[in-house]
């Protein structure tokens, strides 16, 4: 009789796993699943997620975590592919969780928990191979102040927003107002470090319209993503995150005319307007959205 193992038991099938065609530079929705919850996995991987992170980090009890790199290592290994979120690197599990997944097939990049330092980020990408993208995960006062240098930093990919613990550290409030800060400091300082949009945190909870208003907020700020929790967040966060049918009915009535005038700039909303509208156009198609009639 063959035993099985924890890499084993999390071993994806092969077959049926939808490619993903979303750039991690543009998706939009994140979703987190516990290490420990194998048979989440080839679930998650089939869904609408834009991607998948396999959470090693605040998911899991310390003394499950070599258990839970283990599952993730063995799924990777075998067909899967996703993001990691990591243990920080103040924590005795940074090291092996590097080591754990360093070389691995499946491995898209990791998320560093409770990045504070630039030196966090530019560390992880090395010690990992100096090719594998980190995603920075900025959960405290002290990281939203270094957001700037974190962003800079050799190896980093794109911002996250770890709401729930940053709201944990400074004792402010889940609202859009006292959010304001956090989430405008994670946007300008991505366009400091020339990244991508940042990743919003999750909405906790079940109740659709709450996540709806929550995700309008994110796009209303600036931000380009959003971590989610369960996989029935997705199919909103996407749709909400996603440039409207009227948008891009609008973005292509512009570039229309503005082909058939020659592409003269004519006033000054004109450059405004013409990079809105391939901003849209671009992600229309990325996301197939069409424009309304």
């Amino acid at each position: 009789m063959t035993s099985t193992t924890a890499a084993d038991s999390a071993r994806p099938a092969s077959e049926g796993r939808p490619s993903r065609s979303i750039s991690p530079e543009i998706a939009r929705s994140w979703l987190l699943v516990n290490a420990m919850k194998t048979e989440l996995f080839d679930e998650s991987a089939a869904s609408r997620a834009d991607a998948i992170i396999l959470d090693i980090e605040d998911a899991v009890d310390p003394s499950q975590k070599d258990h839970a790199r283990a599952n993730v290592a063995g799924w990777l290994g075998g067909g899967g592919r996703a993001w990691v979120r990591i243990n920080d690197a103040t924590s005795p599990f940074w090291a092996d969780d590097l080591a754990g997944l360093r070389g691995n097939p499946g491995l898209l990049g990791v998320m560093l928990a409770k990045t504070e330092s630039a030196d966090q980020v530019t560390e992880s990408f090395h010690r990992m191979d100096g090719k594998t993208p980190v995603i920075p995960l900025v959960e405290s006062a002290v990281g939203i102040e270094e957001a700037n240098h974190i962003a800079k930093a050799q190896g980093a990919f794109r911002l996250a927003f770890g709401s729930g613990d940053f709201r944990r550290d400074t004792g402010m409030a889940a609202t859009q107002e006292a959010m304001a800060y956090p989430r405008a400091k994670l946007v300008v300082a991505s366009r400091v470090g020339n990244l991508p949009g940042p990743i919003d945190g999750p909405t906790v909870g079940t109740n659709h319209p709450i996540l709806r208003e929550q995700s309008a907020i994110t796009v209303m700020m600036g931000m380009t993503g959003k971590l989610c929790l369960a996989i029935d967040q997705t199919t909103v966060i996407n749709e909400v995150i996603s440039p409207t049918p009227s948008d891009v009915a609008w973005a292509s009535d512009f570039m229309r005319d503005f082909e058939a005038n020659g592409r003269v700039i004519r006033d000054g909303s004109d450059l405004p307007r013409l990079g809105r509208a391939e901003k849209i156009m671009k992600l229309a198609m990325a996301f197939g959205v069409q424009p309304a009639l």
